[in-house]
């Protein structure tokens, strides 16, 4: 079991409550990512597994009952723990949600460096064979009135319900290939690459291209959005806010394709939802969290479609 030689402390704010958060994340010798709502009385452990994800609606995934113990916006977390080979922690937090620090994964996965990890080999679960999980599987199981919502945003945008997020076999190692196309400008359509396969090169390189990448979003939806009790915690320190046109940015980029290769962390952090390090290529055209949990439930419905080790 890979797990912190220390607890550590992060403080922060809710990206979507705006409220803020404080977490301690101890050390286990229990298998597996767990989180406590310290603020609940006799909360017990809420497993971070694709199994008991509860929500992906508010751009985010989150883990435990919607109507009892959960915690939102996992994935930033989830991806430092997989890049510092963390797959045994209790997670005690004061809210109902991760704190969102800079909107990336770097700042979690620097304060596990600073305490320490203990050496270990994540489980690796093998795709065996090819599932794939459309943007149309889940439209179609929604309520009619908010697939017509959704109908018209999608109409008046220029967005397609094309979607799809697919895992297939691979010789070795997490290879993601990410594709993001929206109608604005500054982002249009953005490809990015990466592979781990467990050595340091795989994590510098995440480290250096990736770890710093920022979640996004239309400043003009900001209204809507905290009208719907999301994004009340965002501001130009966590989150690259696109200007109304859709042809620049309010605050400055890292990178150009800053947008897509943020995309590659959520994936990473969804994927270790899996309880291990996914061994097999993860196509992810215009995905979502919605999709990443439906396609590893699709992977784990059927033991062909994968061998543990």
């Amino acid at each position: 079991m890979g797990t912190l030689k220390k607890q550590i402390k992060i403080q922060g704010k809710g990206i979507h409550s705006g409220l803020p958060v404080n977490v301690v994340i101890k050390p286990s010798k229990k298998k597996g990512i767990f989180f406590r709502r310290v603020d609940i009385k006799d909360s017990e452990l809420i497993p971070a597994t694709f199994d008991n994800v509860g929500d992906t609606s508010m751009r985010n995934t989150t883990v435990g009952s919607i109507s009892g113990a959960h915690v939102q916006t996992i994935e930033h977390l989830m991806a430092a723990f997989f890049m510092a080979g963390i797959d045994s922690a209790i997670v005690e937090i004061d809210d109902k949600e991760t704190p969102i620090l800079d909107g990336s994964a770097a700042q979690f996965y620097d304060a596990f460096i600073k305490a320490g990890v203990s050496e270990s080999k994540l489980k690796k679960i093998v795709v065996k064979r090819e599932v794939i999980a459309k943007a149309s599987e889940i439209f179609n199981k929604l309520p009619l009135r908010t697939r017509i919502k959704l109908w018209f945003f999608n109409k008046i945008s220029g967005r397609k319900n094309d979607g799809f997020v697919k895992l297939s076999p691979c010789d070795k190692g997490l290879n993601i290939t990410a594709t993001l196309i929206y109608p604005e400008k500054i982002i249009g359509n953005q490809t990015f690459s990466y592979s781990f396969d467990g050595t340091k090169k795989s994590v510098q390189n995440f480290i250096k291209n990736i770890a710093r990448a920022r979640t996004f979003g239309k400043y003009s939806e900001w209204e809507y959005l905290k009208a719907h009790g999301m994004g009340r915690g965002a501001d130009e320190t966590n989150v690259i806010a696109l200007n109304d046109k859709g042809d620049g940015t309010l605050n400055a980029t890292l990178w150009e394709d800053e947008f897509v290769r943020h995309k590659i962390i959520d994936a990473i952090g969804d994927m270790f939802t899996s309880g291990g390090f996914i061994v097999g290529n993860l196509e992810s055209y215009k995905g979502s969290h919605a999709l990443n949990n439906l396609v590893l439930k699709k992977l784990f419905s059927d033991k062909d479609n994968y061998d543990i080790i």
